[in-house]
């Protein structure tokens, strides 16, 4: 393809827009400037300056964060800001988007990308891509309460029942709990329907990508999406 049209490919705006930015002289070939819009490159050889950020040519992106309490998994928040505003400009500009949501009191592994496909893959019901949540309790969880988690739970205005997929509890006041749907606030649900309530909340893993004890709240990485699907 050409200079221009990797751009194009990126997000970075319209083709004037892309036009103006290899002008500037901030498109890169193999690390020099390159002005030649026409000029015919390999991608993964193309890097560019956008809004002050140096950023190398994908052709999708695949990021986990460990979203941090009082953000909003949407593109137009209502009351907090946006996870998407931790992440830099060109992302936003390519639409990246949040796999799914975690609530504001909810913190933990979140995915985003750009891939449409990759989405569908592990938000649609029939996947029943498995996720880990560590539970923390208000109460003392006893023997009966961790019985019913096992059980099939009714949930107010539900047509079925949910089923977790496995309960493991940890201490007095903490379990992991790993369930396959994604109903409005489901864990804090469930646990309010057995007698307890949840304190704090935060997702650990979503299929078989694990949220790495390296990565701080509000920090994000690029990850392959195969990582997410490895048995």
């Amino acid at each position: 393809m050409t200079l221009l049209q990797a751009l194009q490919s990126q997000g970075v705006g319209s083709r004037k827009q892309c036009l103006a930015l290899i002008e500037r002289g901030h498109a890169l070939v193999d690390g020099v400037p390159c002005l030649l819009p026409k000029q015919q490159v390999v991608p993964e050889q193309v890097c560019f300056y956008f809004d002050d950020e140096f950023c190398i040519w994908q052709d999708r992106i695949v990021i986990m964060m460990h979203k941090p309490l009082g953000y909003e998994c949407s593109a137009k928040p209502q009351y907090h800001p946006s996870v998407l505003d931790l992440l830099p400009s060109i992302y936003r500009a390519r639409g990246v988007q949040p796999v799914g949501r975690l609530d504001v009191d909810t913190s933990g592994l979140l995915l985003l990308t750009d891939d449409g496909q990759l989405i569908h893959q592990l938000t649609h019901p029939k996947r029943h891509v498995p996720k880990t949540y560590r539970v923390t309790t208000v109460d003392p969880l006893d023997e009966t309460q961790i019985k019913a988690l096992w059980q099939e739970i009714a949930l107010n205005d539900e047509p079925k029942p949910v089923k977790a997929i496995s309960v493991q509890q940890e201490n007095d006041y903490e379990l992991l709990l790993v369930i396959d749907e994604g109903r409005y606030h489901q864990v804090r649900r469930m646990l309010a329907a057995v007698g307890n309530r949840v304190d704090k909340l935060v997702r650990v893993q979503m299929g078989a990508l694990r949220l790495p004890d390296d990565l701080p709240a509000g920090q994000w990485r690029a990850v392959e999406a195969c990582a997410i699907f490895a048995i």
